[in-house]
């Protein structure tokens, strides 16, 4: 018998708040963290605006000597893995460290510090090259460093697959429960990608919104005058839990984790298919391995970029994956308030999910003035809404055609 999985806390730090509280308070109300980028020099890019995070002083968390032995997205992961893990009541003293693991996912990992160190080479030479460049680059780091500083010694990497990672890591930290691999997985995702050469590069693809004179109305999904995403950065993290191992530590329940199905579309490196059929089966899949029809599924948070690819894209998978159920069902897009966290954008969209089944709100999409005709469904437009949520899925897809989506359901 496969074990059941329940998420037990929860960590975000995002464009939009510092902690999952306030990050949730400034969701429902509809508050966008876009913004003119400052951090580096933008005159050359079509692109000047992103989603960063704000008032984060590394020193306010970490050491000196350690904050510069860890690239950003390792930071940034640190802070949301520990909200989580105190939110979830959980002493690292006091529980078998064999049985807990930690299972991030990310898109692009160090790249800050992968840019500063060619600079670095190219400028003043290979004996200028940090010993930390590696270490602190390599993806699978972050999730090394919550082992490191926590004593957990149960499974433990980093998964990518671009903006699925996420996703990616929920469901593969889902199976490993399930199947008695560990009690207590961290999982969710972390990124730090707002630098100079990745914003060019995302502009180079055209693949970002140039609305630079509008920033706060420029994430604008499944809207007609939507043109491209917007990058951010942050992390968000769950703590997935055996079931029993929660009830017998008297842990607070906020939801389940129910079903998760991966699937590829196996046709272009950064467009989905044109049908929506790959995102459709993942779906489908994650429906069925939670036990449950379509019909019972409340709410959708969409993948929702703000592409016109994307969002034409998904909304004909989602009616795919539901049939007529598709208009009865609550969508919305985390992404129109705090941007594309990219590896990490799985991560507080699954929180979204438990949120609004913990509060029965869904929070707005917002920045929807004119709705497409493409796009036809309910995506909760502008205001938050309330509304019991007793099964919710969270959609993903990545470059190169990866999809990954997830059940949540009401613990009963």
């Amino acid at each position: 018998m496969k074990k059941r999985v329940v998420i037990t806390g929860m960590g975000a730090l995002t464009p939009v708040g510092n902690t999952l509280d306030e990050t949730w308070k400034n969701l429902v109300n509809g508050v966008s963290g876009v913004d003119l980028i400052t951090s580096f020099d933008t005159s050359a890019l079509s692109a000047k605006i992103a989603a960063q995070i704000k008032n984060f002083n590394p020193e306010d968390h970490f050491d000196p000597k350690e904050a510069r032995k860890m690239d950003s997205y390792s930071q940034y992961t640190l802070v949301a893995t520990r909200e989580a893990i105190k939110d979830a009541g959980i002493d690292p003293a006091k529980v078998n460290g064999k049985r807990v693991g930690v299972i991030t996912g990310v898109g692009i990992g160090g790249i800050r510090t992968f840019e500063e160190e060619t600079v670095k080479f190219h400028e003043q030479g290979p004996r200028r090259v940090s010993p930390f460049f590696i270490p602190k680059m390599i993806s699978n780091i972050a999730a090394a460093h919550v082992a490191i500083e926590n004593g957990f010694q149960g499974p433990n990497f980093s998964i990518v697959s671009a903006c699925a990672s996420a996703n990616h890591a929920l469901g593969t930290s889902f199976r490993a429960i399930q199947y008695g691999d560990a009690d207590i997985i961290i999982s969710g995702g972390a990124e730090a990608a707002v630098t100079g050469l990745a914003v060019a590069g995302f502009c180079a693809l055209r693949a970002l919104s140039t609305r630079n004179d509008d920033p706060k109305t420029a994430s604008r999904p499944f809207d007609v005058g939507r043109d491209g995403f917007v990058m951010s950065e942050g992390a968000a993290f769950l703590v997935l839990e055996e079931l029993e191992h929660a009830l017998a530590r008297g842990a607070r329940i906020y939801a389940e984790l129910s079903g998760y199905t991966a699937t590829d579309d196996a046709f272009h490196i950064t467009a989905p298919l044109d049908d929506g059929s790959g995102s459709a089966d993942a779906m489908k899949g994650a429906i069925s391995d939670a036990g449950l029809k379509p019909e019972d599924i409340d709410y959708v948070n969409a993948h929702g970029t703000s592409t016109p690819l994307n969002d034409k894209g998904e909304t004909l998978s989602i009616k795919s994956c539901f049939g007529d159920h598709a208009y009865k069902l609550k969508i919305n897009s985390t992404k129109s308030m705090v941007g594309h966290m990219l590896g990490a954008a799985a991560g507080i969209e699954a929180i979204a999910c438990v949120k609004s089944i913990e509060t029965g709100i869904l929070h707005p999409t917002i920045n929807q003035f004119e709705k497409d005709p493409d796009c036809d469904l309910d995506y909760v437009p502008n205001v938050a809404q309330e509304f019991e949520v007793k099964a919710a899925l969270s959609n993903s897809l990545g470059f190169g055609g990866h999809n990954a989506a997830l059940v949540f359901k009401k613990y009963v």
